[in-house]
């Protein structure tokens, strides 16, 4: 700006060095990832070459995706972007809004069961998130950027006709979540968060702890054009499959299983043809929106985290409380893996409702 004094030579060394080193990380890492990836590739064409490239295109969607328990299918155009973002919505217009947030690689379904749950105090709605599911795709990487991922959470309240709700997400539809609350304060009257800690807790974490980065893989390997998607359609979708329902990562260690059903859902999905793109574009713009601002967070928030993550260390739960300027409660529940509020949803409705009506109670007192 006018008047201010040019940084020194040696700080300008500093600061492209660190840019530098940053960079190097990143593209070497997706370079090891690729390699991984390009290996299983091989291990798989040598013993199942006919089942390797086999992609079935699910024509018609199971009927769990209709089912009228669950809510409305409902579509809004949002004036600026010009983008068409489909909803489910359950709940009684006027009550207050609860906006659902999903993660990688869901889509509004994966909140089945607070739609059910929660429809008669709130007007809840689930979103497909830019990209996902019946929501539009832009072509181009660079609308993904999280400033206009934060923009369409803020157009599509003042477009439901609110100015406030009660904000929930999980996996990167925390990120989000996290990030509309600081910078939309005024729009968050609760913020209940799944199995994601603060921004600035994970990019500082993840550069400190060599395990956190390995379980992270995938955020480097996403940023590859095309053969992550490539990689997900192998075998039918075998990778999409046992995220949900495999020992390592899947649901229902001593919770509620994936039904039959629930899996068709998710593969009909996406195994439309560039279903993956949107979703995998999420990922792709976030290394250049870092480092992310230590903001905090000043209205009450809930942070629910399954400790058999296989993605996001339980560590960074904790750190996360010095984030949040107000009442922060923290629940992890010992037995419950990543995808919390379909893994053990009876206990997370249960833990939500405790947090609003003591919020509420806190409030008038």
């Amino acid at each position: 700006r006018p008047g201010a004094a040019c940084p020194p030579p040696a700080r300008r060394v500093m600061v492209a060095a660190r840019a530098l080193l940053f960079w190097a990380l990143v593209y070497s890492y997706c370079g090891v990832c690729a390699c991984i990836a390009g290996l299983r590739l091989l291990w798989s064409i040598g013993r199942r070459p006919g089942e390797t490239f086999r992609w079935v295109v699910r024509e018609n969607p199971p009927a769990c995706l209709n089912d009228p328990s669950l809510g409305t299918h409902c579509y809004i155009r949002i004036k600026d972007s010009g983008l068409r973002f489909h909803y489910v919505a359950a709940g009684e217009r006027g009550k207050p809004l609860m906006l659902l947030l999903h993660g990688f690689p869901e889509f509004w379904y994966s909140w089945r069961h607070q739609l059910r749950e929660f429809k008669s105090e709130y007007r809840v709605v689930a979103l497909d998130l830019r990209g996902y599911g019946e929501t539009d795709a832009p072509p181009h990487k660079e609308n993904y950027k999280l400033d206009c991922l934060i923009a369409d959470i803020k157009d599509i309240l003042e477009s439901l006709g609110y100015n406030k709700c009660v904000l929930i997400g999980h996996d990167w539809g925390g990120m989000i979540a996290w990030l509309v609350a600081i910078c939309y304060p005024e729009m968050v009257t609760k913020l209940i968060v799944v199995n994601f800690p603060h921004p600035s807790v994970f990019t500082e974490y993840i550069l400190r702890h060599p395990s956190q980065l390995i379980k992270s893989g995938y955020y480097f390997f996403f940023q590859m054009p095309w053969f992550p998607e490539f990689m997900f359609t192998l075998n039918d979708f075998k990778v999409l499959k046992s995220l949900f329902t495999s020992q390592a990562t899947g649901i229902g260690r001593k919770g509620c299983r994936l039904t039959a059903e629930d899996i068709e859902a998710y593969l009909y999905v996406f195994s439309q043809p560039g279903a993956l793109t949107g979703p995998i574009n999420h990922y792709r713009t976030l290394f250049s929106c870092l480092p992310l601002q230590h903001h905090e967070v000043i209205m009450p928030t809930l942070l629910l985290w399954g400790e058999r993550d296989a993605f996001m260390e339980v560590e960074m739960a904790e750190i996360t409380r010095i984030y949040v300027k107000n009442h922060f409660r923290l629940t992890i529940l010992s037995e419950a893996s990543h995808w919390l509020q379909q893994d053990q949803p009876d206990i997370v409705n249960k833990l939500i409702w405790t947090f609003l009506k003591e919020e509420t109670k806190r409030k008038r007192e």
